[in-house]
């Protein structure tokens, strides 16, 4: 099976952890949903980049949501958290998922 792409995990997280604690109005269940996706991609990312390209993502990571809320009072809640999950996704292409090995798609190794 096919591993899901690292940056999707990522903003999955940022977005997910925002939505969760919006909803729930539980802020620390959202941040179980954040650090969890979080970890999950940090894992891959050493995986696939190594550890300094991990700790980079991991901070950019970090930055991001924390980024995020004095940029919400800019532009809104919703329109913040989508732009700082897309550019952490977007790291995490460009450093981490893209030079992953391509999977065959006949599934044969």
């Amino acid at each position: 099976m096919a591993k899901v792409p690292a940056a999707a995990v990522a903003a999955s997280g940022l977005v997910g952890g925002f939505a969760v604690a919006r909803w729930t109005k539980k802020r620390p269940l959202g941040g179980l949903v954040l650090a969890a996706a979080g970890a999950a991609a940090a894992r891959q990312w050493r995986q696939d980049a190594g550890g300094r390209t991990a700790a980079a993502l991991s901070t950019t990571y970090v930055a991001a949501f924390a980024g995020s809320h004095p940029l919400a009072k800019k532009v809104g809640a919703w329109p913040a958290i989508f732009g700082v999950a897309g550019g952490v996704g977007l790291a995490s292409w460009a450093l981490a998922d893209r030079r992953r090995a391509p999977v065959d798609p006949t599934g044969s190794v």
